[in-house]
């Protein structure tokens, strides 16, 4: 069965399966230096419905002190909020493609290894009809959006993002306080109507990857509720049984320092459905700091999709097809800011699920989540 979801202001759509288990994490994460947070838990109510259609999950969360920007995103059955620190390798380079063989590559290697690089890079980065420069050295292209990666899929091509669903009554964005929380957007620039921003890949990004179809998507790992193992600290709460239609979570956000490109720390809403097997398929939107993946210690927005627990389908932000963006002001994968401060300041972002049922993707009934 294929679900395609959306997500309004970061619009998606995903193929995902149903689940019958929910989750709600919270990771926090150490390297062998301490690290000091300072945040409040508090729980968030999620709406219910009476539609016997599909089930989903309602979660708590992490909020602080300043009302955020609401990112509404939408996915089914499963919320986990998560901060973790994973230290992965123990090498500090990282300019070879393969980072674990530190041997030269000969000419003509080398040569056709940037040939490969290239050719993704003019696969995943699409013309632009404007480019802006971001203070912290990114570029972001504003694309129309019907030629953003997620049309490069073939049950979505020469497809256009169909318009974002109405939010669940008492979520009306009127009444929400929104900001530029972003880099990139505090020049006073933007993306014109009918165009998406897009975090511009570089050969750099690509060269930290361990190879070229690595790049962009997790490592195989099971899901544990366990709150240490291999170096993977992390705190978890979820929830079971009943059908639930709409989650929310507000994330504290933070820049924590990270010892090398290998490590990363991460807050997240986690969606799952299916079972921990090679069915497991998720959504997941939060922030993290992913020196191996962005090349910087900023804290950044990211959302990540998979329908077969990581094995073959799936990938951060745009850098594969099946996900949709609709919104103009949101850059996935750009930097946060401000951020949270240890007895000072706080700062967070929230993340709106739901499920809207029974719309129609050209004649054909799905079932959308924003």
């Amino acid at each position: 069965m294929i679900i395609s979801c959306w997500m309004d202001l970061v619009g998606v759509a995903f193929l995902c399966a149903k689940t019958r288990h929910k989750w709600y994490r919270f990771d926090h994460s150490r390297s062998r230096q301490q690290q000091q947070h300072k945040c409040t838990e508090t729980q968030t109510g999620f709406q219910k419905q009476t539609t016997t259609q599909g089930s989903f999950s309602n979660m708590t969360s992490s909020s602080c002190c300043k009302i955020s920007p609401i990112i509404p995103i939408f996915v089914s059955y499963l919320l986990v909020l998560s901060s973790s620190i994973c230290l992965v390798h123990s090498s500090d380079t990282g300019k070879n493609l393969n980072a674990t063989n530190q041997t030269t590559l000969r000419p003509e290697e080398e040569l056709h290894k940037l040939k490969f690089i290239r050719a993704h890079l003019n696969k995943i980065n699409k013309p632009a009809v404007k480019t802006i420069q971001s203070p912290d050295g990114d570029i972001i292209d504003c694309v129309e959006t019907h030629l953003q990666p997620a049309f490069d899929h073939p049950k979505l091509k020469g497809q256009r993002p169909l318009d974002p669903p109405a939010r669940p009554n008492g979520h009306n964005p009127s009444g929400m306080i929104t900001e530029e929380f972003q880099l990139w957007s505090f020049s006073g620039e933007s993306c014109p109507e009918g165009t998406i921003p897009i975090r511009r890949t570089t050969e750099q990004d690509v060269l930290r990857a361990t190879s070229v179809g690595k790049f962009g998507r997790k490592k195989i790992r099971r899901v544990r509720r366990d709150t240490n193992s291999n170096g993977h600290e992390h705190a978890v709460g979820y929830v079971t049984g009943d059908q639930y239609y709409g989650a929310k979570a507000s994330i504290n956000v933070w820049a924590p320092r990270v010892v090398n490109q290998y490590e990363f720390s991460l807050s997240q809403m986690w969606v799952i459905s299916g079972s921990f097997g090679d069915d497991l398929n998720t959504i997941e939107a939060g922030w993290q700091v992913s020196p191996e993946l962005y090349g910087d210690n900023y804290p950044r927005f990211f959302t990540y999709w998979t329908t077969d627990a990581y094995q073959a389908t799936g990938c951060y932000n745009l850098l594969c097809s099946g996900f949709v963006q609709t919104n103009n002001r949101i850059a996935i994968g750009a930097a946060i800011s401000p951020t949270s401060s240890y007895n000072g300041g706080q700062f967070d972002i929230s993340l709106l699920i739901w499920k809207v049922i029974d719309l129609k993707f050209d004649h054909v009934p799905f079932n959308y989540f924003s």
